[in-house]
């Protein structure tokens, strides 16, 4: 009899997930139209781009792919901010995340890549510059992260967050050649989702997890020389598996932004604390 009852509970539980599973999927994608691309003024030139959205973002980009491919060595310019009064974010938490972004676009350009350090000649430099923070709603974020984890004890499904106060992103990059030409570039933006994005309490919370994102598309589009939103997602190379955990990165010049928060970061993100609490930033900045 108790066995029987085990068992139609866990049957309940599994009718649950599927009858919950489209208002998941729903919601995972309502906030994808909610982050609009932002043009800065630090690419060298915003002619050519074409359309290439992703499920959940929207990109404008334009690649020379054989000049690309028949590169060897990058050079990253930290990243910078060109942000409007009505994306105010402190220095701290735009230190933060300039330097996330160029910890992971290091790490992911080192899958084919070898990254040169200040001053050394190299066949791209890489530069990308954040046009738009939206603040995550961090009274939002911390009553999500309780309803997230209470509910995540009794149900068999990923529990979404609350669809409320949804930070996100905006950054624009390109890939300079030795001769000043630009070999490409990219418009990205992108609105926290309810699945994939944990919530954080920090008003620039999501900006920081949408940070890795954005440079995953974009040193996959130089490391294939292809449009990153088309096609199936490749593996993670160990270099990258490795440094995700907190190990040392492949090359001496990636070093400069520091180690990824590893398991800590991984912890910290799941019980919702601040990205600042775990991710000790850059070692010291590149001039």
């Amino acid at each position: 009899m108790f066995r029987r009852s085990v068992v139609m509970a866990g049957l309940e539980r599994v009718g649950f997930a599927v009858r919950l599973a489209p208002a998941v999927l729903g919601l995972a994608l309502q906030a994808c139209a909610g982050m609009p691309l932002q043009k800065g003024n630090s690419l060298l030139s915003y002619e050519g781009m074409e359309t290439s959205n992703g499920t959940l973002t929207k990109a404008k980009l334009r690649l020379e792919s054989a000049l690309i491919l028949d590169a060897r060595t990058v050079r990253l310019i930290p990243t910078s901010m060109s942000l409007s009064d009505g994306n105010a974010v402190t220095i701290e938490d735009g230190a933060l995340i300039t330097n996330a972004i160029d910890r992971a676009l290091c790490v992911g350009l080192s899958d084919r890549f070898e990254i040169v350090g200040p001053g050394r000649p190299a066949d791209l430099v890489v530069h990308a510059s954040i046009t738009g923070v939206a603040a995550t709603g961090r009274t939002a974020a911390a009553a999500s992260t309780v309803a997230t984890l209470g509910a995540a004890v009794a149900l068999p499904v990923p529990v979404p967050r609350l669809p409320i106060g949804l930070g996100g992103l905006s950054v624009e990059a390109e890939a300079i050649g030795r001769g000043g030409r630009q070999m490409a570039a990219m418009l990205w933006s992108r609105r926290a989702d309810v699945i994939t994005t944990r919530a954080r309490v920090s008003t620039v919370g999501d900006a920081y997890s949408l940070s890795s994102a954005f440079a995953g598309d974009f040193s996959r589009m130089l490391v294939t020389g292809r449009d990153p939103f088309k096609g199936l997602p490749s593996i993670p190379s160990m270099q990258r598996i490795t440094a995700s955990l907190g190990g040392t990165p492949k090359y001496e010049a990636c070093k400069t932004f520091g180690r990824a928060p590893g398991i800590p970061g991984a912890v910290a993100r799941q019980l919702g604390l601040p990205p600042s609490w775990t991710d000790g930033g850059g070692d010291s900045s590149p001039q």
